[in-house]
């Protein structure tokens, strides 16, 4: 089951590169939304540049899926590299407290040159950032306390830029999801897609759902093998992905007539678990490791 390039690059999402360049000078922030499960891969490589010049806050989104540990890693290494960060859950809500108090932080002098100029009670301006289903509106929805933008657990969804007023003083500018044309690095393009970040209908999902079983197996063994009674860990190391993701659906009683197992289905199965944190709390790189050093 070879690995296969994966590139989706629709036509908004060059618009979307012109409109974060052309509305930069609207804002006084920028808040970029990484996925806490892959923090490398969901970190566009362009928005550094298009932003530059703006302080910018990386939020670390879906925390609750991700390995807290791991989480607080790419924390640290973040700030190493001069970047402020958080963790943030739009679900569960957490830290969600701590944006507005680090934005005014970070604008600090800004603020300062307000007040000495009379103009206090300015509201600050924010422009929302990141890949596509990261949690960009998500986000919006519960800073402004009522559902100002469209939500849907596919990528995507926002096409358009909207202005939007928080009840926290910041008034956010959420921009739609957006990736690059080309992924360099295949494992980029596969962590994009096994977390929903690319369309499910552009890929091969049993080539995609053996991947996964290759990583899950690599990263959290133990919580794979517990979910779904694979038993010790170390033989299946020596299996081919499409023969992890068949014992999979053995092991679920995915099977048809003939005795034959249902591996779209066992595919389909395992995306989804993965992705709604049914087999754990799981990260799939971390930082500082081969493949997974961060350019904050």
């Amino acid at each position: 089951m070879p690995s296969q390039t994966i590139q989706w690059f629709p036509g908004h999402m060059a618009k979307t590169r012109r409109m974060i360049a052309e509305n930069l000078k609207l804002v006084d922030i920028t808040l970029e939304l990484r996925d806490a499960r892959i923090p490398q891969s969901s970190q566009n490589p362009e928005i550094k540049s298009l932003t530059d010049g703006k302080p910018r806050l990386v939020l670390l989104t879906k925390s609750s899926l991700a390995d807290p540990a791991v989480t607080a890693k790419w924390i640290e290494a973040c700030r190493a590299e001069g970047a402020e960060a958080l963790s943030i859950d739009c679900i569960t809500g957490e830290n969600l407290n701590k944006i507005a108090p680090t934005v005014r932080r970070m604008l600090a002098d800004k603020l300062k040159r307000y007040e000495e100029k009379g103009m206090t009670g300015r509201r600050l301006k924010a422009m929302i950032v990141g890949v596509p289903n990261v949690g960009k509106s998500s986000l919006v929805n519960r800073l402004c306390g009522s559902k100002k933008a469209k939500v849907e657990d596919r990528p995507g969804v926002t096409l358009n830029k909207q202005w939007v007023t928080t009840s926290v003083g910041i008034d956010l500018l959420d921009m739609p999801g957006v990736l690059w044309p080309k992924f360099e690095d295949p494992v980029i393009g596969e962590n994009l897609a096994l977390t929903g970040a690319i369309r499910d209908a552009i890929l091969d999902i049993e080539t995609m759902a053996g991947i996964l079983c290759v990583r899950l197996l690599n990263v959290a063994p133990a919580l794979f093998c517990t979910r779904y009674k694979l038993g010790d860990p170390a033989p299946l190391t020596e299996m081919k992905p499409h023969e992890l993701l068949s014992l999979v659906g053995r092991k679920r009683g995915f099977l048809v007539s003939g005795g034959e197992i249902d591996t779209e289905r066992a595919a389909n199965m395992l995306l989804d678990e993965f992705r709604g944190g049914k087999i754990g709390r799981i990260t799939l790189e971390s930082p500082f490791a081969e493949g997974g050093d961060t350019d904050a």
